[in-house]
């Protein structure tokens, strides 16, 4: 086991490194001139072609991808061209409320969608089936934007339960993490049911309860040990989804975290923070997908037998 996690985290290098230079190369060619951006309209032709030279935008793409891989080696990320700041400091103080909101719009998900998609698929065809997937197909192909709208228009226009943007307190977090929940609720929902019918058709299912098992016993301990493995992939991408597809729920609510630090910087063309911004969240959807194969070996012993 501690064998394949080495492997797996130095796998994070040339992901990083191809991340990056991905980011590197799409920046390249998106219209905008960061040096005319920090310096503003009235700013001469001079004055633009002297900071370029300064901030090293004239040296060829490959220098310059080579600078921000020999300075991420070192633990840096750069300065941000619009506020002077370290990379680092910036992302780092975002990143705990994005965080928040991701795990706690987990949490949401999970608790509600697991015993959603079992009963559900204990009572296929039944009115709580329909009720169910049909609440989950709206999960998923409402926008996120449309609900967070609608949310905010309900519960702190109309009723005034709760604060429209922010992330002071705890009340901030509801609005958001029901926006982003609500959908990957629908999706873990979905696969969990699914996976759930194909396993208590198996015959290892028919042999338990055969026997006289109660039907309780053989859902908890045969059943739903098999069937929550595709839950826990899903739930994985989810996260990852959720850490980096949080820019439309943070836009909406005025939440301050990494996804809207990314959206802005992206505007401004300030190219160290976009970059800083998406190593993070790199780092974070690989850890992810790490802590998922490890969940693979906690609930499935033959999988863990690989990973030895």
């Amino acid at each position: 086991m501690f064998v394949f996690i080495i492997k797996r985290l130095l796998m994070f290098i040339p992901v990083l490194m191809g991340v990056v230079l991905v980011i590197f190369i799409i920046l390249d060619f998106t219209p905008g001139d960061p040096a005319q951006i920090i310096l503003g309209d009235m700013a001469t032709p001079a004055e633009v072609t002297k900071l370029r030279e300064e901030m090293g935008l004239n040296d060829p793409l490959i220098f310059r991808y080579g600078r921000y891989v020999m300075g991420l080696a070192q633990g840096t990320m750069g300065v941000s061209y619009k506020s002077g700041m370290p990379v680092l400091e910036e992302v780092a103080a975002r990143f705990p409320n994005t965080l928040k909101l991701a795990v706690s719009s987990t949490l949401l998900a999970v608790i509600l969608a697991l015993p959603l998609g079992i009963i559900a698929a204990i009572k296929q065809n039944s009115i709580f089936d329909s009720v169910s997937m049909l609440f989950a197909l709206i999960g998923i192909t409402m926008p996120v934007f449309w609900l967070g709208l609608l949310l905010m228009l309900l519960f702190s226009l109309r009723l005034g339960w709760l604060p429209v943007s922010g992330a002071d307190t705890l009340r901030h977090l509801v609005l958001p993490s029901i926006t982003l929940g609500f959908m990957h609720m629908a999706a873990i929902a979905r696969v969990t049911r699914s996976s759930m019918l194909e396993v208590i058709r198996q015959d290892y299912i028919r042999t338990a309860l055969s026997k006289g098992l109660p039907f309780r016993t053989v859902i908890t301990r045969h059943a739903l040990p098999n069937a929550i493995i595709p839950a826990i992939t899903v739930t994985g991408l989810q996260i990852g989804q959720l850490l980096g597809g949080a820019i439309l729920t943070e836009t909406v609510f005025s939440w301050p975290g990494v996804g809207r630090l990314l959206i802005q910087s992206i505007y401004s063309r300030d190219t160290p923070l976009v970059l800083g911004c998406i190593v993070v969240l790199c780092l974070c959807f690989s850890i992810v997908n790490l802590i998922v194969d490890l969940l693979y070996a906690a609930v499935d012993p033959r999988l863990r037998a690989r990973f030895k």
